[in-house]
């Protein structure tokens, strides 16, 4: 199943910088739609990797991460850069969610540690 997945992460990577190409070009019809099969595929593999712990709160960031870049672009295209504070917001969840993560994980292992050293 991880091959099968690699090749949907690859082909999202592509999405993404297709997306964002649209963005700095200006090419705001293009961009807009890009936005679709880029959220669309990043959720997509968020649920096949709901299994494992660690694939799904990175997966979850990254979708958070896209949302956030997509509303960013959108109020760049079409609200005078008004968006930015809503963007923001995604991207601080994804930021929470992973240093949630990291915070336990490290804590997790400095438990081990001590509990074997004693």
């Amino acid at each position: 199943m991880e091959n099968g997945i690699r090749k949907y992460e690859n082909f999202h990577i592509l999405l993404w910088l297709i997306k964002d190409l649209c963005w700095v070009s200006l090419s705001k019809i293009m961009g807009m739609i890009m936005i679709v099969p880029t959220v669309g595929l990043a959720i997509y593999i968020t649920i096949k990797n709901r299994h494992d712990r660690a694939e799904l709160v990175h997966n979850l960031a990254v979708c958070f991460w896209i949302m956030a870049n997509s509303i960013w672009m959108t109020g760049e295209f079409f609200m005078a850069d008004s968006t930015r504070g809503i963007a923001s917001l995604f991207f601080f969840a994804g930021l929470a969610m992973m240093a949630r993560f990291y915070f336990s994980a490290i804590s997790r292992l400095l438990r081990k540690r001590t509990n074997k050293s004693v």
